[in-house]
């Protein structure tokens, strides 16, 4: 009977224990990479859904003004502007006039329109984070920006977007003191009044808004700031990233351009989505194999990081009668 009373009593081994923690570990091993691809998958649907909210926006701005919002806006003869780029007030960016058609009225409401986007009467509404300019895929996304010069003076404090908008293949800030007209290939720029009309390559085929990860550099929905300067938020990551003009925190182009044409060989680069190259002027997201943009028609396609790079360049532009394939 002692014997018998022995054995009921009797635990697991260190060696059962350790082949059960094992078991689960494997388990464990197996399904995370499916809980993470699930997970990565509702932040992708919910980044595209964000696109098809702006592409709503801009069809019902361009049916209200009968012209599709600049980039940016400047008054490039005032006394106030950059003497370099030509940037000034008011600066108000492409996100900022699309307020009212994203349903977000009470903020847009807040702004003075008549005082620059960075004058500190509207600097409680210029820091405000608005999810639908916020890709859930996107890390350090929290929180608003701070924008700076070359020599790192705070210039304004405005709300972060992970979505840019297409100047096209040129990137028409290279070209300082000048007007952008005649320079941007694409449909959204500083000042630009383009008409849907004026897409002739086709709404279906021209890409209008994507996406920038802030883990390559910080961009927002407000405007632009005369002076300011956009940089890598991790040099040590993106070594390759020359600081860049006030422009890109609302812009970005695809190349080739003639300003980045390689003096010795001649070569002019291509920025598709997610290029090594890692510009702060090109499109960058944190999805596998590529990213989400914005067509004109308001359709969003997932746009490979491999795509042929031509292809890319043509999606870009605006007017330049190049034939678009299957991509």
């Amino acid at each position: 009977m002692r014997r018998i009373l022995i054995e009921k009593n009797r635990g697991f081994t260190l060696i059962e224990l350790l082949v059960v923690m094992a078991v689960i570990g494997v388990l464990v091993s197996l399904l995370l990479p499916a809980v993470q691809q699930a997970r990565e998958a509702a932040r992708r649907s919910s980044c595209t859904n964000n696109l098809k909210q702006i592409g709503l926006a801009l069809h019902n701005y361009h049916e209200s003004h009968r012209v599709f919002p600049a980039s940016y806006l400047a008054d490039t003869l005032s006394s106030g502007r950059d003497p370099n780029t030509y940037d000034g007030p008011n600066g108000f960016a492409w996100g900022a006039m699309l307020l009212p058609a994203l349903d977000q009225s009470p903020v847009s409401r807040q702004f003075d329109t008549r005082r620059p986007c960075w004058d500190a009467v509207n600097a409680t509404a210029a820091r405000t984070s608005l999810p639908v300019f916020l890709c859930p895929s996107a890390t350090n996304s929290n929180g608003p920006i701070q924008v700076r010069n070359a020599s790192g003076n705070l210039l304004a404090t405005f709300g972060r977007s992970t979505y840019v908008a297409n100047a096209g293949q040129e990137e028409p800030w290279g070209f300082l003191q000048a007007d952008y007209y005649g320079i941007a290939d694409g449909p959204m720029f500083r000042n630009s009044r383009i008409r849907a009309a004026d897409v002739s390559d086709g709404l279906s085929t021209t890409v209008f808004i994507g996406e920038h990860s802030s883990i390559l550099s910080s961009k927002t929905w407000v405007g632009v700031v005369p002076g300011a300067e956009v940089c890598a938020n991790d040099p040590v990551m993106f070594p390759s990233t020359a600081c860049d003009l006030g422009a890109t925190l609302v812009n970005v182009h695809s190349g080739p351009a003639v300003g980045e044409i390689d003096p010795v060989t001649g070569f002019a680069p291509i920025h598709p989505p997610n290029s090594p190259l890692c510009h702060v002027c090109q499109m960058y997201a944190e999805h596998t194999g590529g990213a989400n943009v914005l067509l004109g028609d308001g359709s969003v396609r997932f746009i490979s990081e491999m795509i042929h790079q031509p292809t890319w360049a043509a999606l870009s532009s605006r007017a330049k009668r190049e034939v678009v394939g299957g991509y």
